[in-house]
Order: structure tokens, then C-alpha cells, then sequence
């Protein structure tokens, strides 16, 4: 495919790509003024909106991850619901509510989840880690086939994303979330505090990143057409192509992360034979292509190239690889060593 394909209109479904590439920009855009010294992490998030897929922020207190996705709410528009993580919420709280009406009598009110019916477009589950197994375990359907059972009728919400937020820092009532729950979120994107002294120095005095709520008013609304979304998305990954040479290079990168000392890989201190338990699923790998589609198309290319494969991997395959137990409290310093050297290892084409 050419690379003029981003500028053609999909005619069978009316999607001018070309343009909403620019639509993409200015969300960006708009998503830096209010979150700054964080460019990577914002492209990274409008990544995994285009690819529709649900994304988790981790790091610590205060660094900006709930500004960050809430600014990225205004900017989609349609309906949104917000629910914070405690150990005393249960499933139910998030499909209704219940409560004593003025006349005495129980009344029974749709919960967060159910509440705008299919429009519900972000659902926004802050300190996630926080909320009990049973509630992940809802979670886990709403994510997996955007649809829940509830009053004897299936709900179903075509433009969700679930975003979620949770710090690294407190240990103390709050749960790990299961493999399969952090399986279904495209990407695990971590937000630390910026390095750069001048972005530093107006998060301390510039009184307008002070007022969170006023900050993320000024987000531009509804800069993406939620409802148009998984159109787009679907036209995103038709027109962007792999080459059977970046098919070849993708294979040989996932036979390579689930046995790597096959592939030549060492890390000190660390018994290569049994660190990687699983992982790296067929489900995770096409995850991979669909991010790395989707960076192709925000680069205007219609052709995946191995430098989008490596902008993504990290964010959307190392929530994927599960360590012995013996590994698993050294992970992050691990994983980031263990793909640093799976791109020297791995040849590209």
C-alpha cells in the first residue's frame, strides 16, 4: 500500500484517515498543555485509544496519572463514570445502588456502570488495586467483552475504555490484580515525576497546575468522535500492512521473550532457564500489532516498521511475562533488562 493511503477516504465506510491522523494531533496536543513533561506517555495513551484498547497507569502519589486520564476523558466526550477502589466496594455497587426514598420505602437505582446504557464511553476505576478480587473479577467481563448482565438483560457498551490508576507506593489493604485482569489492558504505562528542572519548576509555582478540576476544564471537549472510534480504529488496522519481514521479526522477538536464554540473553544473578514462567501469549501478540499499527498511522506510514514494534513493546508486552516467584519482586529491573537485550539479540530486518 502506498503511503498516500492515509489520504484517501475508506469509501466503503466514509473514513477520511487522513484527517482524524489530525485529530490525533490536537488531542495530544491539548492533553500536553494541561499534563507537561509527560509527551511519551500521552502518545502512548492515544496509541491504545486508537487501538481501542484499556489502559492502566501506574506509579507514585501525585505524579499526574488521574489528571492525565481524566484530561484524556474530556477529550473523547460521550458518557463517564468514575469509581474509586476501597476495600468495602463490591460488585454490585457498581451495577446499582440502593437506598430509602422519601415515602420509607427501598428504591433501586442503576449503578455506574449501567447507568448511560451504551453510550457509557470511559469508565474511570481510580486506585484500582485497592478494590477486592470479586470486583476485578467483574471487571474482567466488562474489559474483556464490553458487555455485563444485569435486571434479566445484557448490556452492551460499544465505545468503552476502561482506564485505571493505581500507585506503587501503599502495600496495605490493597489486592494484586490477577493475571487475566492485567491481561486485558493493551498497555501498563508508567508515570513518574518529570525530570526536566523547568518542567519541574512550574509544577511547584505555576499556580494553574494547582487547581486539578480547573485544569482539566480547560480541555478542549469531545476532540475525538467517541462514537466513530471503533470505525476508525477498524480502518486503521485494514489500510497499515506488515511486511513478511516484520512478520518474521515479530516471531522471532516472542520466541525470543519466552525462552530467552535460547536467544542468547543474560541477566546477572539470574537463572535464564526458569525466569520466564509464561506469558507473552498469541492474545498479547496481536495486541502488539495492534499498537504497533496504530503508531504507524499517527507517523503517516501505512506500513508497520520494526521501530513501531520497539515504541510499544515495553508498555503492551511486560505486564504479559510472568516471572518465577523467585524474580517476581526484582520485576521491573528485570523486564526492562530482559527487553533491552531482546532488541540487541533479535536481528531486525
Amino acid at each position: 500500500m502506498s503511503r498516500e493511503g492515509l489520504q484517501a477516504v475508506k469509501a466503503s465506510e466514509g473514513i477520511d484517515l487522513s484527517s482524524w491522523r489530525q485529530h490525533a494531533i490536537d488531542f495530544e496536543t491539548e492533553l500536553g498543555k494541561v499534563v507537561i513533561g509527560q509527551q511519551r506517555n500521552i502518545h502512548l495513551l492515544t496509541i491504545a485509544i486508537f487501538a481501542r484498547g484499556h489502559v492502566l497507569l501506574e506509579g507514585d502519589v501525585g505524579v499526574g496519572k488521574t489528571t492525565l486520564l481524566r484530561a484524556a476523558s474530556r477529550g473523547l466526550g460521550g458518557a463517564y463514570e468514575r469509581v474509586e477502589g476501597t476495600i468495602d466496594l463490591m460488585p454490585a455497587d457498581m451495577v446499582y445502588h440502593t437506598y430509602i426514598g422519601e415515602d420509607g420505602r427501598p428504591r433501586v437505582e442503576p449503578g455506574p456502570v449501567i447507568r448511560y446504557g451504551s453510550e457509557l464511553t470511559v469508565f474511570f476505576f481510580n486506585e484500582i488495586n485497592r478494590a477486592r478480587p470479586q470486583v476485578h473479577s467483574l471487571l474482567l467481563r466488562l474489559m474483556a467483552e464490553r458487555s455485563i448482565a444485569a435486571f434479566n438483560r445484557e448490556y452492551h457498551f460499544p465505545y468503552l475504555l476502561v482506564f485505571a490508576d493505581r500507585n506503587r507506593i501503599e502495600r496495605e489493604e490493597t489486592f494484586e490484580l490477577p493475571a487475566a485482569a492485567r491481561d486485558r489492558f493493551l498497555m501498563e504505562i508508567n508515570i513518574s515525576t518529570p525530570t526536566d528542572p523547568d518542567v519541574r519548576r512550574q509544577l511547584a509555582f505555576d499556580p494553574r497546575f494547582h487547581d486539578g478540576d480547573k485544569l482539566i476544564e480547560s480541555v478542549r471537549e469531545s476532540i475525538l468522535d467517541h462514537r466513530a472510534l471503533p470505525q476508525v480504529a477498524a480502518a486503521i488496522q485494514e489500510s497499515v500492512t506488515a511486511s513478511e519481514d516484520l512478520q518474521r521479526y515479530t516471531l522471532d522477538l516472542w520466541q525470543a521473550i519466552r525462552n530467552p536464554a535460547a536467544a542468547g540473553i543474560e541477566i546477572p544473578d539470574v537463572d535464564m532457564d526458569r525466569l520466564v514462567s509464561g506469558g507473552a501469549s498469541p492474545r498479547g501478540m496481536s495486541y502488539l500489532l495492534r499498537a504497533a499499527r496504530v503508531a504507524a498511522f499517527l507517523d503517516n506510514r501505512t506500513m508497520v516498521v520494526p521501530e513501531d514494534l520497539r515504541a510499544v513493546f515495553f508498555e503492551t508486552m511486560a505486564h504479559r511475562i510472568f516471572f518465577d516467584p523467585i524474580y517476581e519482586l526484582r520485576r521491573e529491573p528485570i523486564v526492562r533488562e530482559l527487553v533491552r537485550q531482546l532488541f540487541e539479540r533479535v536481528p531486525a530486518p
